[in-house]
């Protein structure tokens, strides 16, 4: 055989679809997997979809020798351990100026070393960090249910959601960051709850009863209601994500157009929402917009929709149901509105049991406070 384009190892769900699509498209292409039966299953796949140009290798040589120079292999495989060995399984048949594309959504910090480690020209890890930071906000957006049958319902449905590691990077990026992504730290939670499903069984059994306000509930209301309160939960979500990419930037010194980013995840991304067309404008408008909240369409939006998303969340407070993201969402919402905080005690409490000092709104500088003092003076 001829030789192909592009090599593609890891075919699991993404990697095996991804193949089949460039091969579909008439590029040939060469396919390995440690687990060679998901070989075969992908090459049966590709003869039965109309004899594509797919190739597949149970060797990791053959499969690289199998490749045009210089050679572009993605490797799309679970992101740890197994992105280590892949690479030193490929790097061992690999050449000089030879490309290894991380397609999966491992951590930019690995990425780094590893491009520091195969002595790339080029190792900056903004693709990396990009990947990783979209796959939660994907999470943020579908946050769906997907069941065994299309007769089957949402109450047949395991309510128990597998870990995966991006979550967790994004929110310590927004940590590392100093950037505040309450929704989107509150959709890991989530995650996190929904895995501790013995535990929730044992503790619904204490606590016993679904716990009703007796509310009445006009339906035709309420479904509008929550459709504006998705809304406007989903205005901050993406801006929270939008402040990451951008304090990312900064510190990174990239110089990222925001509404140009927007622009290419509506052509090319797992999002692909035609919400984005809305990001992008609001960019276009103000290059330098702090939050999303403050364009002044997304504002506006914001403030037609609030009674509503008001109305929902207390509405599930008052009758026990969790609405983590949309609860962060408004409180979010309300933080970042307010032009004074409870923050100011929290800094009163810190110098009264550390003297951390605190600022005034009066005058400038830094200052402490004898509370014992004066608290002993009022006795």
């Amino acid at each position: 055989m001829a030789l192909t384009r592009i090599g593609l190892a890891g075919l699991a769900v993404m990697g095996q679809n991804l193949a089949l699509n460039i091969a579909e498209k008439g590029f040939p292409i060469s396919v390995y997997n440690r687990t060679t039966s998901k070989v075969d299953e992908t090459v049966q796949r590709a003869k039965l979809e109309g004899n594509l140009p797919l190739y597949g290798f149970h060797d990791p040589a053959s499969f690289v020798n199998s490749i045009q120079k210089p050679r572009v292999v993605i490797m799309l495989v679970k992101a740890g351990a197994p992105v280590d060995q892949t690479i030193a399984t490929l790097a061992a048949h690999l050449e000089q100026g030879d490309c290894i594309v991380d397609g999966g959504n491992e951590w930019s910090l690995t990425a780094a070393r590893v491009s520091h480690t195969l002595g790339r020209v080029d190792p900056e890890t903004l693709s990396r960090w990009f990947t990783m930071a979209l796959s939660t906000v994907t999470c943020n957006s579908l946050l769906r249910r997907t069941t065994f049958s299309s007769r089957l319902g949402s109450s047949q449905t395991v309510s128990c959601s597998r870990f995966s590691p991006s979550g967790t990077r994004v929110n310590s990026s927004a940590a590392e960051l100093s950037v505040a992504a309450p929704t989107i730290e509150a959709s890991l939670d989530s995650r996190f709850l929904s895995g501790l499903k013995d535990e929730r069984v044992a503790a619904s059994k204490i606590f016993q009863g679904d716990y009703s306000s007796g509310e009445t509930v006009d339906k035709a209301q309420l479904i509008e209601d929550v459709r504006k309160a998705l809304y406007a939960s989903k205005i901050c979500s993406y801006a929270q994500g939008m402040n990451i990419i951008k304090a990312k930037s900064t510190e990174k010194g990239w110089g990222l157009n925001l509404g140009e980013l927007a622009r290419i995840w509506k052509g090319g991304c797992i999002i692909r929402a035609s919400f984005l067309d809305r990001i992008k404008k609001a960019y276009d408008r103000n290059g330098e917009l702090a939050n999303l909240l403050i364009d002044p369409e997304f504002a506006q939006e914001i403030m037609d929709r609030q009674a509503a998303w008001r109305r929902v969340v207390c509405l599930a407070i008052n009758n026990g149901v969790s609405t983590p993201g949309m609860s962060a969402s408004l409180a979010y919402f309300d933080s970042y509105r307010r032009d004074r905080l409870p923050a100011n005690l929290v800094q009163a409490q810190r110098d009264y049991f550390g003297a951390h000092t605190y600022e005034r709104v009066d005058m400038p500088g830094s200052f402490h406070t004898e509370w014992y003092k004066i608290a002993n003076s009022k006795i």
